[in-house]
């Protein structure tokens, strides 16, 4: 599955990949309308790509997207769900229906994590979070996040890049 870096115009594929984060367990809690207006879920995508943005972005080969994954810092008057400090990028991942359960996330993340390394000024930490019951918890642990918070009904999490030796 190639996987490429997200830029300025996939702006609304990573707008449909929010609304499935946050949608996640298929209840369908925001339509597409009810994200663009709520004021904390535009904190993830206000002006994509900021300076400091990096994201990947999964298709097939036939360059229909399947999910992406990117990472924003948010100033801690602004905080996002999983917000650990302004200096640590909260990330967001989604895959798109039809596509999950095929390694997607994983891949996304993996890739995340290596454009994390490979910045100008590398990332040290990156945090995200997951509410509780869903599965991409096991994504997450296995790729080294550990919890560090709770917010509500959702833990924190926090990947150290330096204890990955990255």
């Amino acid at each position: 599955m190639p996987v490429r870096t997200a830029i300025a115009r996939d702006t609304d594929l990573l707008r449909r990949v929010l609304l499935e984060a946050y949608n996640w367990n298929g209840d369908h809690r925001f339509t597409a309308e009810q994200l663009v207006a709520h004021p904390h879920a535009a904190r993830y995508l206000a002006g994509w790509p900021r300076g400091s943005d990096f994201g990947v972005v999964a298709e097939t080969g036939s360059g229909e997207p399947v999910g992406a994954a990117w990472a924003r810092c948010l100033p801690e008057d602004e905080p996002g769900y999983g917000f650990v400090a302004p200096d640590v990028p909260e990330l967001t991942l989604g895959v798109l229906p039809g596509h999950r359960g095929r390694g997607h996330g994983r891949a996304l993340m993996e890739a995340l994590v290596r454009a994390a390394a490979e910045r100008p000024a590398p990332v040290a930490r990156l945090s995200l979070s997951v509410e509780d019951g869903n599965p991409a918890v096991l994504l997450y642990t296995s790729l080294g996040f550990t919890r560090v918070g709770r917010n509500g009904g959702s833990d924190t999490m926090v990947l150290d890049l330096r204890a990955r030796g990255l």
